[in-house]
């Protein structure tokens, strides 16, 4: 049975860590890029202790302080992802404290649906009508339910204007390295990062490991035509 969580004080501030992600954003050539940045969040039963203890919660607002950097709208939308998949709240300034324990809770627990999520982030930057490039942040602790649905969707994924950061919490991580170097795909529109303790992994590092590769796919996503 799983408990009932608490809300947890932010690790740190989210005026701080947008200071480090501008930090990151100019260190890779992304000054002045403008991107729209989502969060799709695993909701399996394995994550439960990952919510109790905060991480959860702080990689929403380390999400809130890159999009502050990247969206002129300054939010994140959310979503979670079980057996299905579907967007459930924004993170903003003004709202940001506690947001995960006031949402997840009434989200079921279930199975891990990779391909689900894919397509609902892709679903959500297309009805958005953003015009700028999509960041989804999408966190997980372990390997999908269905390894060549995941891969397919990702593949599908590969032509439109979206890129998908994957943020591995844990030790099972085989099937996101796989991700990361799948073939098949029109661009590489995918990066990995490992952080096995979420707690211990530093802000910088987690910006670092996401806006690197998502600078190379900006640069080769324009050349494709698939951001224009």
């Amino acid at each position: 049975m799983f408990h009932k969580t608490t809300d947890a004080p932010a690790s740190a501030s989210v005026h701080s860590l947008i200071k480090t992600a501008a930090v990151s954003l100019q260190k890779h050539g992304l000054a002045g890029q403008r991107a729209a940045v989502y969060l799709m969040l695993d909701h399996s039963g394995s994550m439960a202790p990952y919510y109790r203890s905060g991480a959860v919660q702080h990689l929403a607002e380390q999400a809130l302080a890159l999009s502050i950097n990247l969206d002129d709208d300054g939010s994140v939308p959310i979503g979670y992802f079980s057996t299905h998949a579907a967007m459930a709240t924004d993170a903003r300034d003004d709202n940001y404290a506690g947001i995960i324990n006031r949402t997840h809770e009434g989200i079921p627990w279930g199975s891990t649906n990779y391909a689900a999520a894919i397509k609902a982030a892709i679903e959500e930057h297309y009805y958005s009508e953003a015009k700028t490039p999509g960041l989804v942040i999408f966190q997980t602790d372990g390997a999908p339910d269905n390894q060549a649905a995941a891969e397919q969707a990702l593949i599908a994924a590969s032509s439109e204007p979206v890129f998908f950061a994957f943020v591995g919490f844990g030790g099972n991580i085989r099937f996101l390295e796989r991700l990361d170097d799948l073939a098949g795909r029109r661009v590489d529109n995918a990066s990995f990062f490992h952080a096995r303790d979420p707690h211990a992994v530093p802000d910088a590092d987690l910006y670092d490991g996401i806006t690197r590769e998502f600078a190379g796919w900006i640069s080769a996503a324009t050349a494709a035509g698939i951001i224009r």
